[in-house]
């Protein structure tokens, strides 16, 4: 398959104050990203969650190192975060002008076509201080970026395979979400879009 993309030199994009993206940052890093994914489904597999308000998640998680705010039910035996993952994250964090990210999570979604992410704040980490990094693999989404009310006006960004986004400081608590996923396939991902996040979950 050709990819228009070889090449191709990472640049940024901002987003907000203290948010931005990363295009193609991860690109060159996708094989043993997306190994280390599959090797921590293999321990902890892919679960749809169940909301506070009884509905099915669409989107299938998995997570590596704290838990945070994610239970599962049943539980799981944890996993750690690898240390190779661990890195990645500072040294991504750090190329978006967060220094000192001090990740000991990892979130992994799965998105099959028609799977979404609703908008909701990352806030049930313990210091929220410290940036998120997010991940993305696979099949292209369109990611919803807003304010800090659910009403407020959303960004509407095209992700693609390999770009991060990193968000901290005054736009940590910004609303944001993924629109539902296209149909496709991807050549390392098959017919799926994947994410990691990483965070200080506590």
């Amino acid at each position: 398959m050709l990819d228009l993309f070889e090449g191709e030199a990472p640049w940024q994009e901002v987003l907000a104050e203290d948010a931005v993206i990363l295009r193609r940052y991860a690109r060159e890093d996708d094989q043993w990203l997306f190994r280390h994914i599959m090797q921590v489904a293999s321990l902890r597999p892919f679960q749809h969650r169940i909301t506070p308000g009884g509905f099915r998640m669409s989107v299938a998680m998995t997570h590596c190192g704290s838990r945070g705010g994610y239970p599962e039910n049943p539980p799981v035996p944890p996993v750690s975060l690898p240390a190779e993952l661990q890195q990645f994250a500072v040294r991504t964090a750090g190329s978006a002008g967060f220094s000192g990210f001090l990740p000991d999570s990892c979130l992994m979604n799965r998105y099959a076509p028609g799977s979404k992410l609703t908008l909701h704040q990352d806030k049930d980490e313990k210091d929220l201080r410290q940036p998120i990094v997010s991940v993305s693999l696979g099949l292209p989404a369109v990611f919803q970026f807003g304010g800090f009310d659910r009403a407020d006006a959303l960004q509407r960004v095209l992700l693609e395979h390999g770009d991060v986004v990193v968000w901290g400081g005054r736009s940590r608590l910004r609303f944001h979400g993924i629109a539902p996923v296209k149909p496709g396939s991807h050549p390392l991902t098959g017919a799926y879009r994947y994410n990691m996040t990483f965070r200080c979950a506590g």
